[in-house]
């Protein structure tokens, strides 16, 4: 794996930051012209408003697009308009012509690059935030997916990171309710993670280990022979889409719900590692020869996050503490998390949230996530009362590690809204905690890290 040093091109470099710089802001910039002078005129068009943003958005790429993707994630979070073209960034963004691939191909494995492949795609099957993926055949004649880096991703990310840091700043001045500092120390670490494809293999290899005894979950086998810091080689998995599953019977909904639920959770209660980003466009549904959805395929691990065991504890007592009704349960709970200085009433203001969260596995009964809340306002009430509440009451600083537990929650809830999902959440909840080892999670956590390389 090549590593970030002096003799990498593509490190963090001023001269990149400073491309970044500009091209954010002209990018940005034309887009903001556009809607305000569609505003003076009277010709506002939410439709190419839209579309010219997903077209800014993709163009950048990197982490701003991520941001899009997220916000896309969650239904009706934004106008609609906004949401059908920002959802199109998770597989759709415009991508990198031949003559770029050729030179990272050459760049990555050699001149001979294509005498390693029995076939090689230039044209790329698929396109998102960081990288770009082609189709190819190993010499074996097993399918691959190849995964290249765009090129300067490392002073992108440096420069999307240096405006966000300033974007907080601005925020923490101007409402104070949560202190950001701690979210983006966290944003900060995963984005820089992402970038090093060698890391997401060794995730791919933690994931193969961890779900190897669910047949109804599929993860690639990654090539490291063909892989680099920068390029990501692996089989390929056939699937569908899961939104081509929305107008499926309720039974077939349920069944991919089903299993994407224990493919997320379960790796948290036995190991202590989630699944960080849980938009659509990171899984399909594996099909038999009728046609009909078998299983899921989980097909990136660029953001994956290894919680200290302590933490899913706190998980689970905060989830007992919310059911029982225990002020003293949840408040250990917080402690658990790394929450600190909180009194009774900053604790009742979380818990608000926090019953949100919870809320499709404390009842035992079948429901949506979403439970007859309009999609359009799902989180949005609570959000709100919390975020008033803790103006008046806080602030509060939020554990780096809450972050994208939160995050994933809301975008694995948004993937249930989407399929609109009917299931017994409770039960499938109770069955990944009684496989919670609390006693010996170190110890597996440890070991499979070790054997996928991570420890």
């Amino acid at each position: 794996m090549n590593g970030r040093n002096g003799k990498d091109r593509e490190a963090n470099r001023l001269g990149g930051r400073m491309i970044r710089y500009a091209r954010v802001g002209a990018s940005i910039g034309g887009v903001a012209a556009r809607y305000g002078a569609a505003r003076v005129t009277g010709r506002a068009d939410r439709r190419s408003e839209a579309a010219a943003l997903r077209a800014a958005l993709g163009g950048l790429k990197g982490p701003l697009m991520k941001v899009a993707q997220l916000l896309a994630t969650v239904p009706d979070a934004l106008p609609e308009e906004y949401a059908l073209e920002l959802a199109q960034l998770q597989s759709h963004a415009p991508p990198m012509g031949r003559p770029f691939v050729r030179r990272r191909m050459k760049a990555e494995l050699g001149p001979d690059w294509q005498e390693r492949f029995a076939e090689f795609d230039l044209d790329a099957a698929a396109a998102a935030s960081l990288g770009q993926v082609h189709r190819a055949v190993a010499l074996d004649g097993r399918p691959l997916a190849v995964k290249l880096q765009y090129p300067d991703m490392a002073s992108a990310v440096e420069a999307d990171l240096a405006q966000l840091k300033v974007i907080f700043a601005i925020h923490r001045r101007m409402n104070p309710a949560i202190d950001t500092r701690e979210i983006l120390t966290e944003l900060s670490e995963r984005l820089r993670e992402e970038l090093d494809y060698g890391r997401e293999l060794r995730h791919m290899r933690l994931y193969r280990h961890m779900l190897g005894d669910n047949p109804a979950v599929s993860v690639p086998e990654p090539l490291e022979e063909l892989s680099t810091r920068r390029l990501l080689t692996m089989t390929w998995l056939e699937g569908r889409g899961l939104l081509e599953f929305r107008e499926a019977s309720q039974e077939i909904r349920n069944r991919l719900s089903e299993v994407l639920f224990r493919a997320w959770w379960e790796p948290f209660y036995s190991y202590a590692v989630i699944h960080g980003d849980p938009h659509l466009g990171n899984y399909s549904a594996r099909l038999d020869e009728s046609g009909e959805p078998v299983g899921l395929n989980l097909i990136d691990f660029g953001c994956v996050r290894i919680f200290p065991p302590a933490f899913v504890s706190g998980v689970v007592e905060l989830y007992h503490g919310l059911r029982e009704n225990d002020f003293e349960r949840t408040a250990h709970a917080y402690d658990m998390w790394g929450f600190r200085g909180l009194n009774r009433e900053l604790i009742e203001i979380l818990n608000i949230w926090a019953r949100f969260i919870y809320g499709p596995v404390l009842e035992d009964r079948v429901r949506t996530v979403a439970d007859g809340v309009n999609p359009a306002q799902y989180g949005r009430r609570e959000a709100w009362r919390v975020h008033k509440a803790l103006k008046e009451k806080g602030p509060v600083t939020v554990p780096r590690e809450f972050v994208f537990m939160d995050r994933a929650a809301i975008g694995l809830g948004g993937v249930f809204i989407h399929l609109n999902a009917r299931l017994n959440f409770h039960r499938l909840f109770m069955g990944a905690l009684e496989r919670f080892p609390a006693e010996t999670l170190s110890e597996r956590q440890q070991e499979a890290l070790s054997l996928a390389g991570l420890a």
